[in-house]
Protein backbone atom coordinates (compact mmCIF):
# COMPACT_ATOMS: atom_id res chain seq x y z
CA UNK A 1 0.00 0.00 0.00
CA UNK A 2 1.33 3.65 -0.74
CA UNK A 3 0.25 5.53 2.10
CA UNK A 4 2.56 8.78 1.46
CA UNK A 5 4.13 10.38 -1.59
CA UNK A 6 6.59 13.49 -1.49
CA UNK A 7 7.58 14.88 -4.58
CA UNK A 8 8.29 17.31 -7.38
CA UNK A 9 4.72 18.56 -8.84
CA UNK A 10 4.85 18.38 -12.46
CA UNK A 11 1.58 18.49 -13.40
CA UNK A 12 -1.92 20.21 -13.06
CA UNK A 13 -5.01 18.86 -14.21
CA UNK A 14 -7.74 19.22 -11.93
CA UNK A 15 -8.67 16.47 -10.48
CA UNK A 16 -5.55 14.77 -11.39
CA UNK A 17 -1.50 15.72 -10.59
CA UNK A 18 1.38 14.05 -11.10
CA UNK A 19 4.27 14.06 -8.92
CA UNK A 20 7.98 13.22 -9.91
CA UNK A 21 9.16 11.24 -7.22
CA UNK A 22 13.11 9.80 -8.25
CA UNK A 23 12.19 9.75 -11.43
CA UNK A 24 8.51 8.19 -11.20
CA UNK A 25 5.60 10.29 -11.98
CA UNK A 26 2.56 9.23 -9.92
CA UNK A 27 -0.78 10.35 -11.33
CA UNK A 28 -3.49 10.89 -8.30
CA UNK A 29 -7.06 11.74 -8.47
CA UNK A 30 -7.08 15.02 -5.66
CA UNK A 31 -10.15 16.30 -4.14
CA UNK A 32 -10.90 20.19 -4.86
CA UNK A 33 -10.07 21.21 -1.91
CA UNK A 34 -6.52 19.64 -1.82
CA UNK A 35 -6.14 20.76 -5.57
CA UNK A 36 -6.40 24.58 -4.51
CA UNK A 37 -4.12 24.01 -1.85
CA UNK A 38 -1.21 22.71 -3.91
CA UNK A 39 1.82 24.59 -4.61
CA UNK A 40 2.75 26.08 -7.82
CA UNK A 41 4.40 23.50 -10.69
CA UNK A 42 8.08 22.47 -10.27
CA UNK A 43 7.55 22.59 -6.11
CA UNK A 44 8.31 20.05 -3.89
CA UNK A 45 4.27 18.46 -2.10
CA UNK A 46 3.46 16.02 0.09
CA UNK A 47 0.39 13.83 -0.08
CA UNK A 48 -1.55 11.52 2.09
CA UNK A 49 -2.83 8.67 -0.31
CA UNK A 50 -5.21 5.82 -0.79
CA UNK A 51 -4.14 3.10 -3.53
CA UNK A 52 -7.71 1.48 -4.80
CA UNK A 53 -6.86 -1.80 -6.83
CA UNK A 54 -9.66 -2.58 -9.19
CA UNK A 55 -9.78 -5.48 -11.76
CA UNK A 56 -8.90 -2.72 -14.69
CA UNK A 57 -6.90 -0.52 -12.77
CA UNK A 58 -4.92 0.81 -10.17
CA UNK A 59 -5.82 4.37 -8.87
CA UNK A 60 -3.89 6.63 -6.79
CA UNK A 61 -5.89 9.49 -4.46
CA UNK A 62 -4.46 12.43 -2.63
CA UNK A 63 -5.03 14.11 0.07
CA UNK A 64 -3.76 17.53 1.32
CA UNK A 65 -4.70 16.28 5.71
CA UNK A 66 -4.51 13.13 7.15
CA UNK A 67 -8.32 13.64 8.05
CA UNK A 68 -9.62 14.21 4.59
CA UNK A 69 -8.17 10.29 3.90
CA UNK A 70 -9.66 8.97 6.50
CA UNK A 71 -13.06 10.62 5.71
CA UNK A 72 -12.99 9.78 1.98
CA UNK A 73 -11.89 5.92 3.55
CA UNK A 74 -14.85 5.96 5.84
CA UNK A 75 -17.14 7.22 2.48
CA UNK A 76 -15.89 4.15 -0.06
CA UNK A 77 -17.37 2.09 3.00
CA UNK A 78 -20.54 2.93 2.39
CA UNK A 79 -22.52 1.18 0.13
CA UNK A 80 -23.03 2.19 -3.50
CA UNK A 81 -20.50 5.03 -2.98
CA UNK A 82 -17.18 4.36 -4.94
CA UNK A 83 -13.96 6.40 -4.82
CA UNK A 84 -14.94 8.89 -7.66
CA UNK A 85 -17.87 9.81 -5.96
CA UNK A 86 -16.00 9.78 -2.15
CA UNK A 87 -13.78 12.30 -4.16
CA UNK A 88 -16.85 14.13 -5.60
CA UNK A 89 -18.44 14.69 -1.97
CA UNK A 90 -14.59 15.92 -1.03
CA UNK A 91 -14.76 18.71 -3.53
CA UNK A 92 -18.01 20.02 -2.78
CA UNK A 93 -17.93 19.74 0.98
CA UNK A 94 -14.75 20.63 2.91
CA UNK A 95 -14.23 17.69 5.81
CA UNK A 96 -16.13 19.60 8.83
CA UNK A 97 -19.27 20.72 6.58
CA UNK A 98 -19.27 16.68 6.31
CA UNK A 99 -19.43 16.29 9.45
CA UNK A 100 -21.72 18.57 10.61
CA UNK A 101 -23.89 17.68 7.68
CA UNK A 102 -23.96 14.31 9.28
CA UNK A 103 -24.36 14.72 12.46
CA UNK A 104 -27.75 17.37 11.71
CA UNK A 105 -28.19 14.62 9.14
CA UNK A 106 -28.92 17.38 6.16
CA UNK A 107 -29.65 15.56 3.04
CA UNK A 108 -30.01 19.06 1.18
CA UNK A 109 -25.74 19.53 1.83
CA UNK A 110 -25.38 16.30 0.12
CA UNK A 111 -27.80 16.35 -2.95
CA UNK A 112 -25.76 19.24 -4.22
CA UNK A 113 -22.67 17.01 -4.88
CA UNK A 114 -22.97 16.01 -9.01
CA UNK A 115 -24.10 12.55 -8.52
CA UNK A 116 -25.58 12.20 -5.24
CA UNK A 117 -29.25 12.33 -5.34
CA UNK A 118 -31.40 12.02 -2.49
CA UNK A 119 -31.53 8.27 -1.59
CA UNK A 120 -27.79 8.23 -1.50
CA UNK A 121 -27.15 11.27 0.31
CA UNK A 122 -30.10 9.52 3.25
CA UNK A 123 -28.04 6.36 2.60
CA UNK A 124 -24.63 7.99 3.11
CA UNK A 125 -26.27 9.96 6.53
CA UNK A 126 -27.36 6.94 8.02
CA UNK A 127 -24.24 4.62 7.22
CA UNK A 128 -21.69 7.41 8.57
CA UNK A 129 -23.74 8.66 11.77
CA UNK A 130 -21.39 8.07 14.34
CA UNK A 131 -18.66 7.85 12.19
CA UNK A 132 -16.82 10.85 11.64
CA UNK A 133 -16.40 11.91 15.08
CA UNK A 134 -12.80 11.86 15.10
CA UNK A 135 -12.94 14.88 12.94
CA UNK A 136 -13.53 17.40 15.84
CA UNK A 137 -15.87 19.97 15.23
CA UNK A 138 -18.77 22.06 17.23
CA UNK A 139 -22.27 22.40 15.98
CA UNK A 140 -24.30 25.14 16.03
CA UNK A 141 -26.39 25.88 19.07
CA UNK A 142 -24.53 23.03 21.07
CA UNK A 143 -26.44 20.07 20.76
CA UNK A 144 -29.62 20.86 19.53
CA UNK A 145 -29.19 19.47 16.08
CA UNK A 146 -29.26 16.29 18.09
CA UNK A 147 -32.44 17.10 19.78
CA UNK A 148 -33.94 18.88 16.38
CA UNK A 149 -32.92 14.98 14.50
CA UNK A 150 -35.13 13.43 16.83
CA UNK A 151 -37.87 15.59 16.15
CA UNK A 152 -37.23 15.80 12.20
CA UNK A 153 -37.04 11.97 12.39
CA UNK A 154 -40.22 11.86 13.96
CA UNK A 155 -42.25 14.44 12.27
CA UNK A 156 -40.72 12.29 8.77
CA UNK A 157 -42.10 8.99 10.03
CA UNK A 158 -45.29 10.74 10.30
CA UNK A 159 -45.31 11.69 6.73
CA UNK A 160 -44.23 15.34 6.44
CA UNK A 161 -41.61 15.72 4.26
CA UNK A 162 -37.85 17.68 5.00
CA UNK A 163 -38.83 20.92 3.84
CA UNK A 164 -42.48 20.65 6.41
CA UNK A 165 -40.11 19.22 9.34
CA UNK A 166 -37.08 21.61 8.80
CA UNK A 167 -39.74 24.71 8.76
CA UNK A 168 -41.34 23.46 12.05
CA UNK A 169 -37.95 22.89 13.43
CA UNK A 170 -36.83 26.25 13.09
CA UNK A 171 -39.86 27.73 14.78
CA UNK A 172 -39.34 26.10 17.96
CA UNK A 173 -37.09 27.14 21.17
CA UNK A 174 -33.89 25.71 21.20
CA UNK A 175 -34.17 24.03 24.90
CA UNK A 176 -37.18 21.87 24.61
CA UNK A 177 -37.01 18.23 25.66
CA UNK A 178 -37.55 16.20 22.39
CA UNK A 179 -41.43 15.10 22.96
CA UNK A 180 -42.20 18.38 23.59
CA UNK A 181 -40.48 20.09 20.52
CA UNK A 182 -42.43 17.29 18.90
CA UNK A 183 -45.49 18.31 20.16
CA UNK A 184 -44.99 21.78 19.49
CA UNK A 185 -44.02 21.06 15.74
CA UNK A 186 -47.28 19.49 15.22
CA UNK A 187 -49.30 21.95 16.71
CA UNK A 188 -46.93 24.36 14.43
CA UNK A 189 -47.74 22.44 11.24
CA UNK A 190 -51.51 21.87 11.69
CA UNK A 191 -51.78 25.37 11.40
CA UNK A 192 -50.04 25.18 8.25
Amino acid sequence: MIGRITGTLIEKHPPQIVVDVNGVGYELDVSMATFFNLPAVGEKVSLHTHLAIREDAHLLFGFGSETERRVFRELVKVSGIGAKTALSVLSGLSVEDLAVAVAAQETGRLVKTPGIGKKTAERLLLELKGKLDFIGFSLPAGGVARASDDVRQALLALGYNDKEADLAIKQLPADLPVSEAIRQALKLLSKA
